[in-house]
């Protein structure tokens, strides 16, 4: 009878486990910028598509109701919640949706008779500060702007109404733009884009100098 000798796996040596993580770790260094750079651009894209459906949903409410509804900026101290801490601000990603001014009563439950008569709202999320929000007036597109109302027509009837939003990230030289017409519209641009065939340009005034 032959007896079964079972044989011995080589597994790894020190040095070549030593030389796998020295791989991977170089892999991963070349890899981190692009990662972080997606990172950036996701969330500026997220910030500023919310931004511009929190705008839309303002209008279509105005549209529906056929009265003057208003999207307000706000700021907030938890970034995935709106609570009663809330004020206006031209720099924020957290928005609101309401009759009234929500100063205060961002956290409130949406109601068609209670002031401040909320809709909706939406907070910015956990940036971390990483994404800058920036919005301006129409008016001049320098001073700081909160909210814009529209009326049953879905056009822009508040003389200090948000013409422009900027959205700005830190890892990457992506910024993106909302830009509100006074007819009532909102549309995204990158002002990067300098091609006159490119649909992401930025109207003419509103392109970096």
């Amino acid at each position: 009878m032959r007896m079964h000798v079972p044989s011995h796996q080589r597994g790894f040596t020190l040095i070549e486990l030593i030389v796998a993580i020295t791989v991977l770790a170089l892999i991963l260094l070349v890899a981190m910028p692009a990662v972080a750079s997606w990172l950036d651009t996701t969330r500026i894209r997220n910030i500023a598509e919310s931004l511009q459906s929190g705008i839309q949903i303002a209008r279509a409410e105005a549209v529906r109701r056929n009265r003057s509804v208003s999207f307000w900026l706000v700021s907030a101290a938890d970034p995935v919640a709106l609570g009663s801490d809330c004020a206006l601000s031209s720099a924020s990603g957290s928005w609101v949706v309401s009759f009234a001014s929500p100063e205060g009563h961002c956290g409130d439950k949406p109601s068609s008779s209670t002031a401040p008569m909320l809709v909706t709202g939406k907070p910015a999320g956990d940036s971390r500060g990483r994404v800058t929000v920036s919005a301006v007036q129409a008016s001049d597109l320098a001073s700081a702007g909160t909210t814009v109302t529209f009326d049953g027509f879905g056009r822009v009837t508040n003389a200090d109404a948000i013409g422009r939003i900027s959205v700005t990230g830190a890892e990457t030289d992506v910024n993106l733009r909302l830009i509100i017409s006074s007819a009532g519209s909102v549309r995204m641009c990158d002002p990067r884009a300098s091609d006159l065939r490119d649909p992401r340009k930025c109207p003419d005034e509103d392109q970096h100098e």
